[in-house]
């Protein structure tokens, strides 16, 4: 609990000594997706991405975890992370998909919502994986076919959140 560092203690050290205080390796975008999605081809790799959604890991915390240990390594920066977090979100479940895992997004809100809140641009994400030849032709009719039933299901889920106006004495206005 005491053991952390003194303020000005990092300064000690010779500078540019951690990976991510250097430049990164690759700084085009197209490139470091490139590395991700080559990286996730490992099947030992991919096991594990599979054994984390199983075991109740979305898969927000999957590709960021994924895209920060890139930053931490010094492969790419925070700017690039960024830019391909969503075709790296978008591969890792659409190989869900196709093995047939039950995973979590990690999204509580609703689609419109979702792709606000994590720049998820799905039409945008596919072409980059389509790009560099990463996107599985069979996967996407079983994704655009999820996101359908997605669609239907939000319209229950509003339906479902409508309640009726509550009734007593403390709901009763003063007027």
């Amino acid at each position: 609990m005491l053991n952390v560092p003194i303020p000005g203690e990092s300064l000690t050290r010779e500078p540019k000594n951690p990976p991510y205080e250097r430049p990164p390796e690759l700084v085009d975008p197209e490139d470091a997706l490139i590395y991700h999605i080559d990286k996730l081809t490992d099947e030992r790799r991919m096991g594990g991405v599979v054994l984390l959604l199983e075991n109740g890991l979305d898969i927000r915390t999957v590709t960021e975890g994924i895209l920060r240990k890139g930053v931490y390594d010094g492969i790419h920066n925070i700017d690039v992370s960024l830019i391909i977090g969503p075709a790296v979100h978008e591969y890792i479940k659409t190989t869900a998909d196709m093995i047939g895992v039950d995973y979590k997004e990690g999204f509580e809100s609703g689609d419109q919502d979702k792709e606000l809140a994590y720049g998820l641009n799905v039409t945008r994400a596919r072409k980059a994986l389509a790009k560099i030849g990463a996107d599985p032709k069979e996967a996407v009719a079983a994704v655009e076919a999820s996101q359908e039933e997605d669609m239907t299901d939000m319209g229950d889920i509003k339906m479902e959140m409508e309640q009726p106006k509550p009734k007593g004495l403390m709901a009763r206005s003063t007027m």
